[in-house]
C-alpha cells in the first residue's frame, strides 16, 4: 500500500467522462441564462442556483407589517422558503437539490434592517464623509464544521435543538423556535428532492439514469433519519446543506474537504462499494451544486500532513468539470510539492485552477492574536480572500472596506486650505490623522453590528455547524462561538504610495513641480495640465525595486495595521483584524475617489488590494510576477488575514521561464516571505484579448477575479477589463 502514488490520474471511463462534461455544459447554459435574467452581466462569485424564474415566495407577516426583521417570523419563513425551493436533480450528476439565490433578496423577500435607527447619527455621517463599507449587518463570512453535521445528520441536529431547548430552559424560547423552524425546512427541502428523485425514476428509460435518480433518492430518504454511512451520502448532504447556507445568508464554505471526505471514501474503497472514478464524478457533482469554498491539503495541529488519494481525487474533480471553484491548496514549508505541482499543472493547463493558501503569513498573523500554532494550522480558506476556523471562529471578513485614497484626499484639502507651508512631513501627518478617523469609524461602527445583528439577521443555518450556538442557545455572533474576530481590509495601497512618492520625487526632490501646481491640477481633474499628470504618472512605481514607493507602501501598510490594531472596538471590546483586499470594485469606489497625485484621473479605478498597478514592471527586464509577488509580500499586513497576490501570466511567457517549476518555486517563495495567498490565471494574452472583445467566442473560459473564479463571459465589460488590466507581460 505505500508504494502506491496518490498523486496519480483516475482513468475516467467515456461514459464517466461524458457525464462531468453534461454538468459542465448544463452550467453554462444555466449561467447565460441567469446573466440575462441580471441585466447581461454578473460580477461577482458564479454562484450555482439555478434559475428558476416562475418560482415566487410569499412571505409570512405580522399583520400590519410588511418586512420579516424579527427573529420569530424570519425562522417560519426560512422553514417555508426551504420547503417551497422546487426539487431538482441534473440527469447527469450524483446529487439531488439546488438553491434558487438568496433568500434575502428583494425578489424574494422584504428583509429589512432598520440601519439608520440603530446606528448613531455622527458614525453614519462620517460613513459617507469617507465612503467607508462599514460592514455592518453583513453576511457572516465564516465556515461551518461539517464534523458536526456529518456525525449528527440532519434529524441529529434538530433532536439536539430540542435537547438544547429543553436542558437549558430559557424563559424566551424564540432563538430555539428559530433553529428548529430552519432544520425542519432543511428536511422538508431532503424530502421534497427524495420524492422528486423518485418521480424521475418512474418515467426514466434511460436504465443507467434510471437506476442513478433511485441511488439519489434512497441516498435523500437514508439523510432524513440518520448520518451520512457512504461516500455519496456525505457528498450529498454537504449539496443540502450548502444549498440551505446559501438560500439563507449567502453561504458556501466547506473547509478542509479532504479530511471531512476521506474517512467515507476509504471505507467504501475497501468494502468495494465506491470506485475511484465514482468518487470523482461525485465530488465533480458536490461543485455542480455550487463552486464552494474548500481547502485541501495542509497540516494537522500537530504538524502531521493531511494531504490523502481524496485530496487528488477532488484536485481531478474540479479540473475534469472545470467550471468557476474555488478550490485553496494549503502550502507550508518542507512539504511535499507533488499536490502544490499538480494544481499549477491543471492552471497551465486550463487557464484556472486552485489557488494557493499560503501557510506561514496566516498562521505566524494568527499566532500574533494569541493563538497557538496547532489552533492556526486548523484554519482554512474558506471565502475569497479570508480563512477561519470552521465552526470556531465568526470573522466576518471580506464586508467591510477603508480606501486609503479618500484618507490621502482629505489630507490633501487640508494642506490646500491651510495657511501654514505645505510640506511632506504635514502631509503625512494629516493623511494619518483622516486614517485614525476611518478606523476609529469602523470600530465603533462594529460595536452595533454585534448588538444587533442577532436580533435581525442571526445565522441560523450555520449555527446548526457550530460548537457553541445550540449548546449556549446563543447566536454565533453574539458569543455562540469561543472566537469573533471582525475584519477591516485597506484598499488602494499602490494609489496611495505612488502618490506620496511622485510629490517627495518631482515637488520635494527634484522642485519640477510646486504643491500649488499640483493641487490646481487635481482641483481640474488634470484638464489641460497632461503635462503634469504624466510627469507624476512616470515616476519609478510601487513593484519597482528600490523605488521610494516601496518605502511609502511599507510605511502606509504599517501605518493602518497599526492603527486597527491600537485598540478594541469600544463596548464589547473586540479585535478588529486589518487585511488589504478590496475584491472586484476598484472601479466602483474609483468612480467616488477625487484625481489623486500619482496621475490618475478622478473616476478611475483605484489600485488593486495590496499589490502594485498595472504596468509597474514595463521597462523593467526583471520577470515581473516576482516582482510583484515581493512587492506584495512586503506589505502584508501580517495579523493571520489574506493579502492576496494576484498572477496573471501569459502561458507563453511562463513555459520560457521554466513552466510548473518556476511558478513552484514563485509559490514557495512567496510563502516563505511572509505571503498568505495567490490567485492565478495562466493563459495566453491572445486568448484574453479575444475573449475580452467578444466574450461569446471563449463561453467556458474561467478566470479568477479576485479570490473567487468566474466564466469571463458573465463579467461585466470593466469587471473583465481589470483582469486585461493585471495580465503581466515582460514588453
Amino acid at each position: 500500500m505505500a508504494n502506491i502514488d496518490i498523486s496519480r490520474d483516475v482513468v475516467l471511463s467515456e461514459e464517466m467522462h461524458r457525464r462531468i462534461i453534461s454538468m459542465k455544459n448544463e452550467k453554462i447554459k444555466n449561467n447565460k441564462a441567469k446573466i440575462e435574467s441580471r441585466g447581461g452581466h454578473w460580477d461577482t462569485d458564479d454562484h450555482g442556483d439555478i434559475y428558476h424564474p416562475d418560482f415566487k415566495f410569499e412571505p409570512i407577516y405580522e399583520e400590519g407589517k410588511d418586512s420579516t426583521d424579527d427573529l420569530r417570523l424570519i425562522g417560519k419563513n426560512v422553514r417555508k422558503f426551504l420547503s417551497e425551493i422546487p426539487a431538482y436533480c441534473f440527469k447527469d450528476s450524483a446529487l439531488a437539490g439546488c438553491w434558487v439565490g438568496e433568500m434575502t433578496s428583494p425578489r424574494f423577500t422584504n428583509f429589512t434592517i432598520p440601519y439608520t435607527e440603530l446606528i448613531p447619527e455622527d458614525i453614519r455621517n462620517l460613513q459617507r464623509e469617507y465612503g467607508l463599507a462599514p460592514g455592518i449587518f453583513g453576511m457572516n463570512h465564516m465556515s461551518p464544521d461539517f464534523g458536526i453535521g456529518l456525525k449528527l445528520g440532519f434529524k441529529g441536529i434538530l433532536d439536539k435543538i430540542l435537547y438544547y431547548r429543553e436542558f437549558n430552559h430559557p424563559e424566551d424560547t424564540t432563538f430555539y423556535d428559530a433553529e428548529e423552524d430552519t432544520i425542519r425546512g432543511i428536511l422538508a427541502f431532503v424530502e421534497n428532492n427524495a420524492k422528486y428523485a423518485r418521480k424521475l425514476a418512474e418515467t426514466e428509460e434511460c436504465e443507467w439514469r434510471r437506476l442513478n435518480y433511485l441511488k439519489i433518492a434512497t441516498a435523500a430518504e437514508n439523510l432524513l433519519t440518520q448520518p451520512p454511512k457512504t461516500f455519496r451520502e456525505a457528498c450529498q448532504f454537504i449539496a443540502f446543506y450548502q444549498s440551505a447556507d446559501r438560500t439563507y445568508h449567502n453561504g458556501g464554505a466547506m473547509g478542509q474537504i479532504d479530511e471531512l471526505l476521506r474517512p467515507y471514501f476509504e471505507k467504501d474503497i475497501r468494502e468495494g462499494t465506491l470506485t475511484e472514478e465514482e468518487a470523482v464524478w461525485m465530488v465533480a457533482s458536490v461543485f455542480y451544486n455550487d463552486p464552494h469554498y474548500c481547502q485541501i491539503g495542509g497540516q494537522k495541529p500537530d504538524g502531521t500532513d493531511i494531504v490523502s488519494r481524496v485530496s487528488y481525487i477532488i484536485l481531478q474533480a474540479a479540473h475534469t468539470l472545470h467550471i468557476p471553484n474555488n478550490l485553496a491548496i494549503r502550502v507550508y514549508e518542507e512539504q511535499d510539492d507533488t499536490l502544490m505541482a499538480k494544481g499549477l499543472s491543471c492552471i497551465m493547463q486550463a487557464g484556472s485552477g486552485p489557488c494557493f493558501s499560503l501557510a506561514k503569513g496566516i498562521e505566524e498573523g494568527y499566532m500574533k492574536q494569541g493563538h497557538t500554532r496547532g489552533l492556526a494550522r486548523m484554519r482554512a480558506k474558506v471565502g475569497c480572500n479570508w480563512v477561519a476556523l470552521p465552526g470556531i471562529e465568526y470573522p466576518l471578513q471580506d464586508v467591510t472596506r477603508i480606501n486609503l485614497a479618500q484618507g490621502l484626499i482629505h489630507a490633501l484639502d487640508d494642506l490646500k486650505n491651510s495657511d501654514e507651508e505645505p510640506t511632506l512631513e504635514k502631509l503625512w501627518e494629516r493623511y494619518d490623522y483622516h486614517v485614525r478617523i476611518m478606523v476609529d469609524t469602523i470600530r465603533r461602527g462594529y460595536d452595533y453590528h454585534v448588538d444587533y445583528i442577532s436580533k435581525y439577521r442571526p445565522e441560523l443555518v450555520i449555527n446548526l455547524c457550530c460548537h457553541g450556538p445550540i449548546e449556549r442557545g446563543v447566536n454565533c455572533a453574539a458569543g455562540g462561538v469561543d472566537i469573533i474576530n471582525l475584519n477591516c481590509d485597506g484598499m488602494a495601497l499602490a494609489t496611495v504610495a505612488d502618490s506620496f512618492a511622485a510629490i517627495e520625487q518631482r515637488i520635494v526632490k527634484e522642485k519640477k513641480l510646486t504643491w500649488q501646481e499640483m493641487f490646481e491640477a487635481l482641483d481640474c481633474n488634470y484638464e489641460g495640465k497632461e503635462d503634469i499628470r504624466l510627469m507624476l504618472k512616470s515616476i519609478p512605481r510601487f513593484g519597482s525595486p528600490e523605488s521610494l514607493a516601496r518605502k511609502w507602501a511599507e510605511k502606509i501598510s504599517k501605518s493602518y495595521v497599526d492603527e486597527m490594531t491600537a485598540e478594541l472596538t469600544p463596548r464589547n471590546h473586540i479585535r478588529v483584524v486589518p487585511g488589504l483586499f478590496s475584491h472586484g470594485d476598484i472601479y466602483a469606489w474609483g468612480k467616488g475617489t477625487r484625481a489623486t497625485p500619482n496621475g490618475r484621473k478622478g473616476g478611475e479605478p483605484i489600485s488593486h488590494s495590496s499589490e502594485p498597478d498595472p504596468g509597474f514592471a514595463k521597462g523593467l527586464t526583471s520577470f515581473s510576477p516576482t516582482l510583484k509577488a515581493t512587492a506584495v509580500a512586503r506589505v502584508q499586513p501580517g495579523w493571520g488575514n489574506s493579502a492576496p497576490l494576484h498572477l496573471d501570466i501569459d502561458s507563453d511567457m511562463v513555459m520560457k521561464n521554466g513552466g510548473v517549476d518556476c511558478l513552484c518555486a514563485l509559490v514557495k517563495t512567496h510563502n516563505e516571505m511572509g505571503g498568505t495567498l495567490i490567485n492565478m490565471n495562466c493563459v495566453t494574452k491572445e486568448q484574453i484579448m479575444r475573449a475580452h472583445a467578444d466574450p461569446d467566442l471563449e463561453p467556458d473560459l474561467v478566470v479568477r477575479v479576485t479570490g473567487y473564479s468566474a466564466f469571463f463571459a458573465s463579467l461585466s465589460k470593466e469587471y473583465r477589463q481589470q483582469v486585461v488590466d493585471r495580465y503581466l507581460t515582460t514588453d
